[in-house]
């Protein structure tokens, strides 16, 4: 491949890049990363509570006493 091909992909994919990055902000997407746009989702989820609550008793549970 010569360099003039390499530096017209080159430009394509710019061009490529900058269109899909309009699209993102003007979808509101490209405001917020994705993890913030999740937070509070279970908020007041009773189903996520009691998977938080298992979740800590198992890990509980696999403590080792060292004072033995």
């Amino acid at each position: 491949m010569t360099k003039i091909e390499i530096e017209k992909r080159l430009e394509i994919l710019e061009a490529e890049v900058a269109t899909l990055k309009n699209q993102a902000s003007e979808n509101g997407k490209a405001e917020l990363p994705w993890w913030k746009q999740r937070i509070g989702i279970f908020e007041n989820d009773p189903a996520y509570d009691e998977a938080m609550r298992l979740g800590r008793e198992y890990r509980e549970s696999q403590k080792f006493d060292d004072e033995d």
